[in-house]
């Protein structure tokens, strides 16, 4: 059962939002979009939203803007999907810039959405969508789903979306599932495709494992296309990304409930930051430090502590969002 059911976040906290950033316009409007059904759930509330890189306002603007009418409470919610990099370590070494300089602010950093049921009923709704579009009568007996993250140096994350992939297949049985990434790690969604047409299925349904819409996710549907055209004995079809769903807004909306009472706690056990994990055993107690400096708020270019020290590799595939 949700520990969060049956709390309310109190009236004195305002919500910040803390976006990754994308050069892609639609994407930033997808994103303070999300950030208005906040809002719109709890008028009275400050709600504010702001991004790590390539748009304004950085997530240090959000804040400043929260302590209003006298507000000293301050939760912050990673307003990403997984738990890598930039949630671990670049928006909690942010948030803890800030709280340095105002000392008598109660700044509180929760976790992402991560894999959660409502999370995956948004997946299923997505994928049956695609289902709909198609005129041909394909049985799921006959169909492989192919679920894309966007990719990371954290095998924590990556296995993360493996684990989405299989709830989705064996939950909507699918006679078979893959999982591939569109940059950092292995396998590239190109690679995978012609891998798996080669199984014989006649349908493939390419479903990007995102929140929002970017340079990165069209990318998939361009690959996609181009699978088609190469491959056109099998109809591929692709799944709607997840978006600003009122499911979404209800996780969104938990992991904000759940800051002020201690119940956010991240999956330690597998963090490559403080656990030897088999492949990273150098990274664990690295300082947790910032990488997107360079690229705060500029437009169209290149308790906080959660228990971690967080340090990672930058992705810089991630630049293309």
């Amino acid at each position: 059962m949700d520990d969060t059911a049956h709390e309310v976040l109190p009236d004195d906290y305002a919500i910040c939002i803390a976006g990754h950033g994308s050069r892609d316009k639609e994407g930033i409007q997808e994103f303070l979009t999300l950030s208005a059904k906040f809002k719109e759930r709890e008028p009275r509330r400050i709600v504010e939203c702001g991004f790590l890189e390539f748009a304004k306002p950085t997530i240090d603007d959000a804040i400043v803007k929260c302590v209003q009418d006298g507000i000293k409470n301050i939760v912050v919610i990673p307003g990403v999907l997984m738990a890598a990099g930039h949630a671990k370590n670049d928006m909690p070494s942010e948030v803890l810039s800030i709280a340095r300089r105002f000392p008598d602010l109660n700044i509180q950093y929760g976790r992402p959405l991560d894999i959660h049921p409502k999370v995956l009923r948004v997946c299923s709704d997505r994928i049956e969508s695609a289902e709909k579009s198609s005129s041909r009568k394909i049985q799921r007996s006959d169909t492989l789903l192919m679920t894309v993250g966007r990719g990371s140096s954290d095998p924590d994350s990556n296995s993360n979306i493996a684990k989405v992939s299989r709830m989705l297949w064996e939950g909507m049985g699918f006679g078979w599932s893959e999982t591939s990434f569109i940059g950092v790690t292995q396998p590239l969604l190109p690679e995978a495709l012609d891998k798996v047409i080669k199984m014989g299925f006649k349908r493939i349904i390419v479903f990007p494992y995102f929140l929002f819409t970017g340079i990165l996710a069209k990318r998939i549907y361009s690959i996609t296309d181009d699978s088609q055209q190469k491959y056109p004995d099998t109809e591929f079809l692709k799944a709607p990304y997840l978006n600003y769903d009122d499911l979404i807004v209800d996780v969104f909306m938990e992991r904000a409930r759940e800051i002020p009472f201690g119940l956010q706690n991240m999956n330690c056990q597998m963090c490559k930051y403080r656990e030897q994990v088999v492949g990273f055993e150098d990274q664990v107690g690295e300082p947790q430090a910032g990488h997107h400096h360079h690229v705060r708020g500029i437009e169209g270019h290149h308790g906080l502590d959660h228990g971690h020290n967080h340090h990672h590799t930058h992705d810089h595939s991630d630049h293309d969002k």
